[in-house]
């Protein structure tokens, strides 16, 4: 007999670790990996913030902890998966949410400014998975889900390190996936459209109106939005699926 979908979507049990979750994309997904079960460790740079996302989660009756990580700093990456399996005992999905948007256009960017962004927004995710391999690997199936963003697939004027970052952690997400399949650890991507958060709401007013209009559905999402295409990816409901690229983004790319 199937499982229901109910069912096949609960992660009791599971740990998860979702970067950048104290607010935003992060947190909505932190919150709704909690309300199926899941045990989540709430990260990000600064940890009261992380603490105020931790109580909601408790207080609605799921299980979270919160951890301070800046996911540009190897040593904060090693930490975190250590506190993690300290706390929880496990990790079985991680959710590789957190960014750096920061906009250079050739012409200004610094050594600084291309390792700031690129050591965010790609070699952190990277070294993620791979501090954590060894726990993935004794998950009853994994998931890791690297969050990127439709800058990596459309003319981007303004600015070069953000999509960069994330065109290659979609080639990152097509490596680790072939890479890691045999381990029944499966890896994807998802990309998000323009989403009513913090990140986007500190752009000029002028970029956020173009950005909402430029989809189809003629709008900003919420982070709530994209949550269900998370779920279905972390849990056992997405079984089979593997080394793909996920649009929640209102029909926005490849126009």
């Amino acid at each position: 007999m199937h499982s229901s979908t109910t069912e096949l979507m609960d992660l009791t049990d599971k740990v998860a670790i979702v970067t950048g979750s104290s607010r935003g994309i992060g947190k909505a997904i932190a919150k709704c990996f909690a309300e199926n079960g899941a045990k989540v460790i709430v990260t990000s740079r600064k940890i009261d913030i992380c603490r105020n996302t931790t109580s909601e989660i408790n207080e609605l009756g799921g299980e979270a902890h919160p951890v301070a990580t800046h996911m540009g700093n190897l040593s904060d990456i090693k930490n975190l998966v250590a506190e993690t399996v300290s706390t929880f005992g496990a990790i079985d999905i991680i959710v590789n949410n957190a960014a750096n948007p920061l906009m250079k256009g050739i012409g200004n960017i610094t050594e600084e400014a291309w390792s700031k962004a690129l050591n965010t927004n790609l070699r952190g995710p990277v070294f993620l998975v791979q501090e954590a391999l060894p726990y993935l690997e004794k998950g009853s199936g994994s998931s890791v889900i690297n969050i990127l963003s439709n800058a990596a697939y459309m003319y981007a004027p303004h600015h070069l390190l953000y999509p960069v970052a994330k065109a290659g952690l979609e080639a990152a997400t097509r490596s680790m996936a072939a890479q890691l399949a045999s381990k029944n650890i499966r890896v994807n991507a998802l990309v998000p459209g323009t989403v009513d958060t913090d990140m986007v709401r500190a752009m000029p007013e002028e970029f956020q109106k173009s950005s909402a209009k430029a989809s189809l559905l003629q709008r900003a999402a919420e982070p709530e939005e994209i949550t269900a295409m998370a779920l279905l990816l972390a849990s056992t409901a997405g079984s089979f699926m593997t080394g793909h690229t996920y649009f929640v983004d209102g029909g926005q790319s490849y126009r």
